[in-house]
């Protein structure tokens, strides 16, 4: 029996797998804990992207398949009661019915969906369309908005239009790999072994990590810049600034190219290599080296993730470092160009498919009026029906909750009840929600803990639809076994609540595929055309990467603006003249330290799927907290002591891992348990939701704590503040 093709439902690599039934002939079937068949995964060696690598998230995925699955659909009136089983109808009944008593009471803006990047592309368009058409509100945001948004912001503030212009074949054509904010060994660990491979055996090659962490990416660095955390800007600026001064610049293309770097020009003047080697914490000789090695390479690679935009000024720091770029004429040919890594395993088709709050599909933005009307005659929607004003962001949802003015909120495929900043205000908020819909594949989690309807959904490998990762490529991800017992797709899900509210031709869709078929004309002559990239040209071709057109289907390109031609009015690309402004909370007597937060390389995102597998629990078995020796000794800390986290919002508690990898006056927690899986260690209890003003996205990766030693002592006053946290 031949394998079903897929793509892995984890990060934005997009590694492509091989899945087997669970009974292969001739051989011993795996059983997991329960007695449970398991399905046989492995890599796909065809696929472009990992060449038949996985990691340990995606080699494991189908052990999570029937484990703790919500099967049914369920409701309760209020969040004192119980979920009672319920129908299809009834719930979707109830859906529509109160949809309808908000839109015409409230009005269609009191109306939030909260989606997610582990969305299929289907998934996405879908819901698109029932939020921003049908019912006239562009008040869908995704977890995008709290990963990658900051990245799609400086991408179409720069070149014009979203979409990471490289591709991983550029991992082994570069001669200077840049990484700053991205522990890509840990969390897109398919990618960075490709590169550590050819940095390795390239010697001339050199690699560079920005990273206030000595991480496992640092480690294989030629040089490691332990910046303080938030000065990113100040180091990026402090290059600017030596690449001017020694003439490490492609004039030519800055002249012919290129528009704003006179404005550029005069901001960096601000950052000598004296005051930011000071105010990043390293050396001058170190700062003097990394801008020799951009200006002395001809091809210059950089990577960023959420050490970049997960800041109050990420899009700032995102277009600081496609100046770099810009001024050395990197971008449009191999080897060389910003490379935004992307979270999510759909991040990207979520993008593609207008899922955020201020785009539409086919790379459009709210704002702008022709891209709307070309929307609304595509749906058949009179003028005007979609809405001119971006709708709410991710953490707008939450505020508009406390006020009174969301009425209804929709969450599918993702756990604000952990990942949203603030988490205590979050949690409170979502209490006082009047109707909650989660929608999602598993059950409990902490998010359902504030639902008042459950709406079961079928995750990967129940629903055939496509996926794109980092490089643009898209996937076709087949269903190989029907959706456990009632769980339906979320495209479906949402098409059948659109013809319930009376729109039935508009989601008059047969399958997933006619789904694509529509997506995919809305792409046309759009950046990320897609025309040529059909269900049947990606079942007789495999993986695809857009642009590809269907005029000529047989030819996609790798890299984008090799012709130098940007996606703006004049067709040249943006300076950005941004001066640092720090971190959002700084540290101060009462909270010394700064908390940053990350992932582990085996754990996804909330331990939603990954928590539930036996190999990854055993491989990250508990939260933790890094101290620098130098702190832990001051505090009178020592190895696995129990440590008390304290911000201005909240509180936590974990074993001390007392390491030189972490920079003094900084501690390190990772961001992945909530409630059900760990007491008292939520890394976002502590975090604050100040954001970007441009991209709306949080801070989720600094803020100002203080740490004291869990003692018996102690003991009374900890609980005591435990009990204020869970009443509030």
């Amino acid at each position: 029996m031949n394998p079903t093709k897929s793509q892995c439902p984890y990060c934005g690599v997009g590694c492509g797998l091989e899945v087997q039934p669970p009974a292969i002939p001739g051989k011993a079937t795996n059983r997991d804990s329960r007695g449970n068949p398991i399905w046989q995964v492995r890599g796909d060696r065809a696929h472009p992207s990992s060449l038949g690598k996985v990691c340990v998230k995606g080699a494991t995925v189908a052990e999570s398949l029937d484990k703790n699955r919500l099967k049914y659909p369920m409701m309760r009136d209020s969040l004192d009661d119980k979920f009672r089983r319920v129908t299809w109808d009834e719930a979707l009944d109830k859906i529509v019915n109160r949809i309808q008593t908000v839109r015409f009471t409230q009005g269609p803006d009191s109306i939030c969906m909260y989606g997610s990047g582990q969305f299929q592309t289907e998934d996405y368009y879908v819901a698109q369309k029932l939020i921003k058409g049908a019912l006239g509100t562009n008040n869908f945001d995704a977890n995008s908005r709290l990963c990658m948004s900051s990245a799609v912001s400086a991408y179409i503030k720069s070149f014009g239009a979203d979409g990471p212009p490289c591709s991983y074949n550029d991992l082994e054509e570069t001669d200077f790999a840049f990484l700053i904010g991205t522990n890509t060994a840990e969390c897109h660990p398919i990618i960075f072994n490709r590169l550590r491979v050819y940095h390795k055996k390239n010697k001339k090659v050199k690699m560079v990590v920005v990273d206030p962490r000595r991480t496992k990416t640092a480690e294989a660095a030629d040089l490691h810049l332990a910046i303080k955390p938030g000065t990113d800007i100040d180091l990026l600026n402090g290059i600017a600034h030596l690449l001017m001064r020694w003439g490490y610049l492609d004039t030519v293309f800055m002249d012919e190219c290129t528009a704003g770097f006179s404005e550029y020009a005069e901001v960096i003047e601000h950052y000598p290599p004296e005051l930011v080697a000071r105010k990043c914490g390293i050396r001058l000789d170190d700062l003097e080296t990394v801008a020799r090695w951009w200006g002395e390479s001809g091809r210059v690679l950089s990577m960023w993730s959420m050490g970049i935009n997960q800041s109050r000024e990420g899009t700032g720091k995102a277009r600081s470092l496609i100046n770099l770029h810009l001024m050395t004429g990197n971008i449009g040919k191999p080897g060389a160009g910003p490379f935004s890594l992307t979270g999510q395993p759909n991040a990207m088709g979520g993008r593609e498919a207008g899922g955020l709050a201020h785009i539409l599909p086919g790379y459009r933005l709210v704002s702008n009026p022709q891209h709307r009307v070309e929307v609304e005659q595509f749906w058949g929607l009179k003028p005007g029906q979609i809405s001119p004003y971006r709708g709410r962001s991710a953490w707008e949802m939450i505020t508009g909750l406390e006020t009174g003015e969301v009425g209804l909120l929709w969450i599918a495929a993702t756990n604000p009840a952990v990942s949203m900043p603030d988490l205590e205000r979050t949690k409170a908020a979502l209490r006082k929600s009047p109707f909650t819909i989660c929608q999602d594949a598993y059950f409990p989690t902490e998010t359902a803990n504030y639902a008042h309807v459950l709406l079961p959904a079928a995750q990967w490998g129940e629903k055939t639809g496509t996926m794109t990762n980092s490089e643009r490529v898209v996937t076709l991800c087949e269903a190989f076994r029907e959706p456990l017992r009632q769980a339906k797709p979320d495209w479906e899900i949402f098409a059948e609540v659109g013809r319930r509210l009376g729109f039935k031709e508009m989601f008059d869709f047969a399958d997933s595929e006619a789904v694509r078929a529509e997506l995919i004309e809305l792409t046309r002559d759009r950046p990320c055309d897609m025309t040529g990239i059909t269900y049947d040209r990606l079942r007789e071709k495999g993986p695809i990467q857009w642009p590809c057109r269907d005029s000529n289907p047989d030819v996609s390109e790798e890299r984008l603006y090799t012709n130098l031609q940007f996606h703006t009015a004049d067709g040249r690309a943006r300076f950005g003249a941004y001066h640092a402004k720090g971190l959002a909370e700084l540290p101060e007597k009462d909270y010394p330290f700064v908390l940053t937060t990350g992932r582990l390389y085996g754990h996804w995102h909330t331990m939603t799927r990954t928590g539930r597998i036996d190999k990854i629990r055993k491989l990250h078995p508990e939260p933790f907290i890094e101290i620098h020796p130098r702190d832990a000794e001051k505090l009178g800390v020592e190895e696995g002591n129990l440590v008390i986290v304290r911000s201005r919002r909240g509180m936590a508690r974990f074993p001390a891992k007392i390491t030189k990898a972490i920079t003094p006056g900084t501690v390190f927690v990772p961001m992945h348990w909530g409630a059900l899986w760990a007491n008292f260690a939520e890394a976002n209890a502590l975090t604050h939701p100040e954001s970007c003003p441009e991209s709306l996205q949080p801070e989720l990766k600094a803020c100002a704590v203080q740490l004291v030693p869990f003692t018996i002592e102690g003991l009374a006053e900890v609980e005591e503040s435990d009990r204020v946290l869970v009443s509030n």
